[in-house]
């Protein structure tokens, strides 16, 4: 039992970590940018990809790297609606912080089963974003459309609000709240270095200068 369980936890995790990976990039998802993301060893994700291929969630070309099938695909998209799902109900109702609910929600994504999930969402008042603004899947897996492009693509000179913060650690977390930038936030960029250099940015409360890295993950409107 124990090691369907560990297989089960293992699927979803390699499914929902191809599905993020495959958002940056319209090429095929690499075995090396798998075993990078989930911090496993090459020989370990190797092994895990033959086995997903031939359970069909999977798309396995050689040398080219993995693709979701539909299957696989909605596995990917339900795990993700339960991880942001919970993340946000940690935050509204059991008043934790957002940069602590990650580690949390990866727990008991796993665990808690559909019905709770959902009762959490509806009681929550059906929401489509999480504490750091990622989209929430609706029960057909479907997700708003949203207008947002990232710091780092935005316009010198232009006020900008923070609408979302993607894949980022709670020691960065943390750091980005220290400087005042966090979702509904407002700021400026005074000024762009050339070459994906940093970005010297205004706020209402002071001025300075953050790297290229923080502005690919601070998405704005």
């Amino acid at each position: 039992m124990a090691e369907k369980i560990n297989e089960s936890i293992a699927l979803q995790d390699y499914l929902k970590a191809i599905y993020k990976l495959a958002e940056k990039s319209d090429d095929a998802v690499s075995t090396s940018a798998i075993a990078e993301r989930l911090q496993i060893a090459q020989a370990s994700v190797t092994g895990m990809v033959k086995k997903l291929a031939e359970q069909g969630y999977i798309e396995h070309k050689p040398y080219k790297g993995v693709n979701l099938t539909t299957q696989g695909h909605q596995i990917a998209i339900q795990t993700i609606r339960r991880h942001r799902i919970i993340e946000l109900f940690l935050v509204e109702q059991l008043e934790m912080s957002w940069d602590e609910v990650h580690d949390e929600a990866e727990v008991l994504e796993h665990s808690v089963s559909d019905k709770v999930v959902n009762r959490m969402w509806e009681v929550l008042g059906c929401p489509d974003e999480d504490p750091h603004g990622s989209p929430i899947p609706n029960l057909k897996g479907e997700f708003k459309p949203q207008r947002r492009f990232t710091l780092a693509d935005a316009p010198v000179g232009q006020l900008l609000e923070i609408a979302r913060i993607k894949d980022k650690s709670p020691e960065e977390l943390r750091y980005l709240e220290g400087l005042g930038l966090v979702l509904n936030a407002h700021l400026t960029i005074e000024d762009r270095a050339p070459f994906q250099g940093p970005l010297l940015i205004k706020t209402p409360e002071r001025m300075f200068a953050l790297d290229n890295a923080f502005a690919q993950a601070i998405w704005v409107v």
